[in-house]
């Protein structure tokens, strides 16, 4: 298999991507809520287990990405342990996840930048789930989508350049909030250190969504300058940097404002420095900073989505097309299209259809967390001798453990998210799309010239990676 993407991503790239995709928006309007619920110890405490909940399983990544560098992540890992049914399943579930959060990031920098500039509410469409848009609002979404749409098309290059400027800016305004509330702040603001058992668990319940983007990393994989381990060891790196970045925000919060403050507002961090730093300025200042987070969430999951698109299209299970890459900016210039099309519907959704987006990409992530893991154990097992130039201690144990435990942490979090006493939006989104997906599957194995097992194999994995018959 000929490698037709470009190898320009070099370790300041890799970081900028998985860390720039793991903060987004949702800081700016959660954090005073995590320190108001479960007290500062009691956020940070629920960042540190979760967070490292989440880094174990970044670990069974880091290994499996080292083992096969190939974009499509997911896809791969579990096309080589448990087959082509179970492939296609996590990359149906993960292109919507992906996907979903490209198509949220519009409603986000809609909502940001109309609390921003005051955009006037001119034209009214019509009302979604209780929230009336109006073309002035959902435009801007629309336009943000094209900006990040031909940001991709032109190539890897200029995206992640992109991205690193933003996430700087995003780190220098975590700081910006921790300094303020140490020089300008009263220790008196934090209240409760510890808050009760929901509440800390309210906390916990957040972090899975709020860590998701590392795995978009395995999805660039074939674009990485560097080597095999030290592509396992970004992954380790941007988990820890954005666990560190959340819990110095959560200090900076519980410093700068009381619980009361903390608790008002529609944008409650950017009430949040209005009070510490007594003007309104501040206020822009953390929306701005919370509008570069919208950006690099949308840029990296869009470079997810898109490469993820690309591996299936590769393997046969989604239209030709997909799988073609611009003879000039090296990049799957029609799955680059076919996200940013997609994604332009959606902030004509209104800013309510924001929770379905972020409900459903967080549930696909992490069953499909589980599956990557089962995966690792079942390669640990079957083909000990892949060579795995980042590897994990603990073997299979190690595996089993992480199994167990995903399966627990998907549990609780579905327990606290989703009520099956009536059919929640987030289920019948899944559902549809997953239908979706199988008939454009059997369609194109319809149309699409046949491939035997050997064929997809190659084409999955490439000629370094493919097994050999008789293995």
């Amino acid at each position: 298999m000929e490698n037709t993407v470009s190898r320009a991503l070099g370790r300041t790239d890799i970081i900028a991507i998985g860390f720039g995709t793991m903060v987004g928006w949702s800081w700016v309007m959660l954090s005073p809520s995590w320190v108001n619920e479960g007290g500062l110890l009691g956020a940070l405490l629920a960042f540190a287990v979760g967070g490292g909940l989440i880094l174990a399983v970044g670990l069974t990544y880091s290994e499996m990405t080292s083992a096969l560098p190939l974009a499509g992540g997911e896809f791969v890992f579990v096309y080589r342990a448990l087959g082509e049914k179970a492939a296609w399943l996590v990359g149906c579930i993960m292109s919507l996840a992906y996907i979903g959060v490209v198509a949220w990031e519009g409603i986000a920098v809609a909502t940001a930048v109309s609390e921003l500039f005051s955009i006037p509410q001119a034209i009214p469409l019509w009302e979604v789930a209780g929230y009336q848009v109006s073309l002035s609002w959902a435009a801007v979404g629309a336009v943000g989508t094209v900006c990040i749409t031909m940001l991709n098309y032109f190539g890897t290059r200029p995206a992640v350049l992109f991205q690193v400027m933003a996430s700087a800016a995003i780190i220098m305004v975590v700081f910006f909030v921790l300094f303020g509330g140490i020089a300008f702040g009263d220790i008196s603001n934090i209240g409760e250190l510890m808050g009760d058992r929901n509440g800390v668990f309210y906390v916990f319940c957040t972090v899975p969504a709020m860590l998701i983007g590392f795995n978009v990393i395995p999805q660039s994989a074939e674009e990485m300058n560097i080597s095999e381990r030290n592509i396992g060891k970004m992954i380790l790196v941007c988990i820890s940097l954005s666990i560190i970045w959340y819990c110095i925000l959560i200090i900076g919060v519980a410093l700068a404002a009381p619980k009361e403050i903390r608790a008002s507002g529609d944008i409650p961090l950017a009430d949040v420095a209005v009070y510490l730093f007594n003007g309104e300025i501040f206020s822009m200042m953390i929306i701005l900073g919370g509008i570069f987070g919208i950006l690099t969430t949308w840029n990296g999951f869009f470079i997810g989505a898109t490469r993820l698109l690309y591996s299936l299209s590769r393997a046969g299970l989604l239209p030709e097309a997909l799988g073609r890459v611009h003879r000039k900016h090296k990049t799957p210039y029609v799955a680059v299209l076919l996200v940013g099309a997609i994604s332009i519907v959606a902030p004509f959704l209104g800013r309510n259809a924001l929770d379905w987006f972020i409900d459903t990409s967080s549930l696909c992530s992490l069953f499909s967390y589980i599956l990557v893991v089962l995966s690792y154990v079942v390669l640990k097992k079957n083909e000990p001798e892949l060579a795995r130039p980042f590897k994990v201690g603990g073997g299979v144990k190690f595996g089993v453990a992480v199994l167990i435990v995903t399966c627990l942490y998907f549990a609780l979090y579905v327990a606290e998210n989703f009520s099956f006493a009536s059919v929640e939006p987030e289920f019948i989104i899944a559902a549809c799309w997953i239908a979706i997906c199988a008939v454009i599957t059997a369609v194109t194995m319809t149309v699409r010239k046949p491939m035997d097992d050997d064929e997809r194999e190659i084409m999955v994995f490439g000629e370094r990676f493919a097994r050999r018959r008789g293995k």
